[in-house]
């Protein structure tokens, strides 16, 4: 008789990963809370007074501080990094994502910005089928696609003007994009190595680049600029957890539902009442998703 173990039941490894999603869903959501809602607000804030490459690499240092006990409980994994060439490819697309996001949030309106930024979404996905040979449903195109007429809808023909804020806008959408593809393929990486290598690539890719744009920060600019950081580095944490256990395919249409979360901050702390069509596109994405939702749930339960 055989000593080898019988291979899990494919029904059993179904669940497991439909858990999995669920789990992963969660943690992108916390992730949306924190950045979307928190750190988007305060970047918006101090983005006016601040370049955008003194405000990235503000943001690492905080981070880095926050993170130094981890390092040190972490360190035997830091010294035996198993993909340090990996690592360093996603840090510089995350750094180009994010000063570029930035810079989008001083130069445009920030619901045009949010607009236009939920096509990484369906970037992501046609990149997880393109690398990671992840499948995608045929229902979770057709969502997807319903989602992205509603970024359309958001925006109507003529209303935004060809700038350099778009053209940032198009680089945190496509290098955002690659990080998470990146970030997926790192998923038997130690979790804090990969928010080591976020944090210290962001701070050393900006440093030059934040010397020579650099404004003297006010005193009591220390304070929001210290939630940037601490608000970004538990968003990265719930955010590298959630691609670890969910697969990106799965995670990425998600990511439509911070319109709400963007929408709510700039309301509480900007007091922005989002325009008609805003409120029109946010509905369709929401019941693009939702009824995604519903029909792979039946979908699955007729397989069965």
């Amino acid at each position: 008789m055989s000593s080898q173990p019988d291979p899990e039941p494919p029904l059993q490894a179904g669940e497991e990963r439909r858990k999995d999603n669920r789990e992963g869903i969660l943690w992108v959501l916390a992730d949306m809370v924190l950045v979307a809602g928190g750190m988007t607000a305060l970047v918006k804030a101090q983005g006016m007074t601040y370049p955008a490459f003194q405000l990235v690499f503000i943001r690492a240092m905080i981070g880095l501080m926050f993170i130094l006990p981890l390092i040190w409980r972490h360190r035997f994994h830091i010294r035996h990094t198993r993909h340090p060439w990996k690592n360093i490819s996603r840090v510089t697309c995350n750094a180009i994502a994010l000063t570029s996001q930035f810079l989008a949030y001083t130069l445009l309106p920030l619901a045009v910005v949010n607009a236009l930024g939920f096509s990484r979404p369906l970037v992501t996905m046609a990149m997880a089928v393109a690398f990671l040979g992840e499948r995608v449903s045929r229902l979770r195109w057709i969502g997807a696609g319903l989602a992205f007429a509603g970024v359309l809808v958001m925006l109507a023909p003529g209303g935004v003007g060809w700038n350099v804020g778009l053209l940032a806008v198009f680089g945190t959408v496509v290098f955002g994009s690659l990080a998470i593809i990146q970030t997926r393929a790192l998923r038997d990486e130690n979790t804090t190595v990969m928010m080591v290598f976020y944090t210290v690539g962001l701070a050393v890719i900006t440093a030059v680049p934040a010397v020579i744009v650099w404004q003297p920060v006010k005193p009591f600019d220390w304070i929001p600029l210290l939630g940037i950081g601490l608000l970004a580095q538990a968003g990265q944490y719930c955010f590298l957890r959630a691609y670890r256990l969910a697969e990106a395919s799965v995670l990425a249409p998600i990511g439509y539902l911070s319109i709400v979360v963007t929408a709510a901050a700039g309301y509480i702390f900007f007091g922005e009442i989002p325009e008609m069509r805003i409120v029109a596109g946010s509905a369709v994405i929401l019941v693009a998703l939702q009824a995604t939702a519903i029909l792979e749930h039946r979908a699955a339960k007729k397989r069965k």
